[in-house]
């Protein structure tokens, strides 16, 4: 078969060659435009690629802050959520407070998660999981601010009375003449 025809014979409409034509003018023969200098395009890959490693790692440590800084939203919303739920205890009250106390638990657990997205070697990401920590730690104190308030921690003495042993009897009162 012919090379640029097709199976019945017959030729194409449209056809590009790509062979080499050795008397076409090659683009270092064409001048360069004003303002354009072949350097600025010819430029160290290794320049580029650190460029481009340095932006990502940047965006990189602007993401960690942004994760670590959004537990003060759920601080801010959990906190207003408490205050509506008043200083009685109820259900509704119980199990906001039992929500404010889990969240930070289970996000403490999972700091490394969190933050894995984000590792590398040029981002530093103890100051993001310290403040990720001290503001789940924060909401942590809330809840247990909360449950003080509603009087579930036992902070009183007449919490832990059943727990003491009977007071030393110091007097003894006997007998004596019934009066009618």
């Amino acid at each position: 078969m012919e090379k640029g025809k097709g199976v019945m014979g017959f030729g194409r409409r449209w056809a590009v060659e790509f062979t080499d034509a050795s008397a076409a003018p090659s683009s270092r023969d064409v001048p360069d435009p004003p303002g354009f200098t072949r350097a600025s395009q010819d430029q160290d890959d290794s320049s580029v690629s650190r460029q481009k490693k340095d932006a990502e790692a940047n965006w990189k440590s602007q993401k960690a802050w942004e994760v670590a800084q959004a537990p003060f939203k759920n601080l801010m919303m959990m906190g207003f959520m408490m205050w509506m739920a008043g200083s009685t205890v109820h259900l509704f009250s119980i199990g906001i407070t039992f929500s404010a106390l889990w969240q930070p638990i289970s996000a403490l657990q999972g700091v490394g998660k969190v933050f894995e997205p984000y590792k590398d070697s040029k981002v530093d990401l103890l100051a993001p999981k310290l403040l990720f920590i001290a503001l789940n730690l924060g909401g942590l104190a809330l809840g247990v601010w909360k449950l003080n308030t509603l009087g579930l921690l036992p902070t009183h003495a007449s919490d832990w009375v059943s727990s003491l042993p009977p007071a030393q009897e110091v007097e003894y009162s006997g007998g004596g003449i019934p009066l009618h």
